[in-house]
């Protein structure tokens, strides 16, 4: 990767003025672990939303973090690319991970992506039967499913990676077709309707399991095709997602991820824990080459004539080259 291009003495005064103060340092080691907004630094840092609002606008304007507005709530996070995302990686690297402080904040950090976690938890509990019906406000599942398809092509699918397997769907759809599948998911409700659904069937090459999607139980390269179907929008750090997708998929394997265009359906986050409302086309394809993966193509399928949010599809390869026939076995 070719070095940053220099800063010059004004704005890298500008920068360092802006990252030299206790809470605007402590700002970016959080932003640099996930995404955040405003309400969850406050609670983090224990301090008022006017005052994390003030450092937040210091460090956007030094270019350390970028704000990405969606419809009530915006969220930041570390600037990615650039001569000042470089000096902002370089310093919160030089952080001791063991300094009390920076303990403390993690600490908090994890409490609060606790917090949303449960409170998917609960949708997801609460709904497990009526999941398939609120996918209705979206593209027409058959269009949807049929770009899915295509998208992934005719290349034989050894082994399936469904995460976030939800009702099991994916498996049901890919099941006949591929030599195994697996569908891990958090929600035992979830994995419930998902394992009727493929002994309904008769899918015996497929199989689902509670994990975590940010930490799944299974070797490194174990899949060539990993799916991750109406997720992301539940998720607070989408790109670690990515990132654990990617770590599974065998050389040449592909990554397919299906979710909402960006929209403006407020209650879907107030009443479904949905914890983004869609996302833009480069916001995805950049998770996927930070990954390291290499991003193939990008589409949309318009909302039906009773729907209201587009559903895009983005299709990542990994780019190394595939020396055998066969995956692993998937542990």
């Amino acid at each position: 990767m070719a070095d940053p291009a220099p800063l010059k003495f004004e704005a890298l005064n500008t920068l360092l003025k802006a990252a030299g103060e206790s809470t605007r340092l402590r700002i970016l080691a959080l932003l640099a672990e996930a995404e955040l907004t405003v309400s969850d630094l406050t609670e983090i840092l224990r301090q008022s939303q006017p005052r994390i609002s003030r450092h937040l606008k210091l460090l956007a304007e030094a270019d350390l973090v970028e704000r990405h507005r969606e419809g009530a709530w915006a969220f930041f996070r570390m600037t990615e690319s650039g001569a000042s995302a470089e000096v902002a990686r370089q310093l919160v690297g030089r952080l001791d991970p063991l300094d009390r402080i920076v303990v403390r904040d993690r600490e908090r950090l994890s409490s609060v992506r606790q917090d949303r976690a449960d409170a998917a938890q609960d949708y997801f509990r609460a709904h497990a039967a009526q999941w398939d019906r609120i996918r209705k406000l979206h593209a027409p599942d058959e269009a949807v499913e049929a770009a899915i398809v295509s998208t992934l092509g005719a290349k034989p699918v050894n082994a399936l990676l469904d995460l976030g397997t939800g009702t099991g769907r994916m498996l049901e759809l890919f099941g006949p077709s591929i030599g195994r599948g697996l569908g891990v998911d958090m929600s035992p409700d979830m994995l419930s309707l998902a394992r009727a659904r493929i002994e309904r069937a008769g899918l015996r090459n497929c199989s689902v399991r509670q994990g975590d999607i940010y930490d799944v139980d299974v070797a490194d390269g174990s899949f060539d095709a990993v799916i991750v179907h109406q997720v992301l929008h539940f998720l607070t750090d989408g790109a670690r997602a990515i990132r654990e997708a990617a770590r599974v998929m065998a050389p040449g394997g592909r990554l397919l991820v299906i979710d909402f265009a960006p929209h403006d359906l407020e209650f879907l986050r107030e009443e479904h824990a949905h914890h983004r409302l869609g996302f833009a086309p480069e916001t995805v394809s950049q998770w996927m080459s930070a990954a390291g993966l290499e991003f193939t193509s990008h589409k949309s399928i318009p909302p039906g004539s009773d729907g209201k949010i587009a559903v895009s599809l983005w299709l990542g390869r990994d780019p190394r080259v595939q020396i055998a026939s066969n995956v692993r076995e998937v542990a």
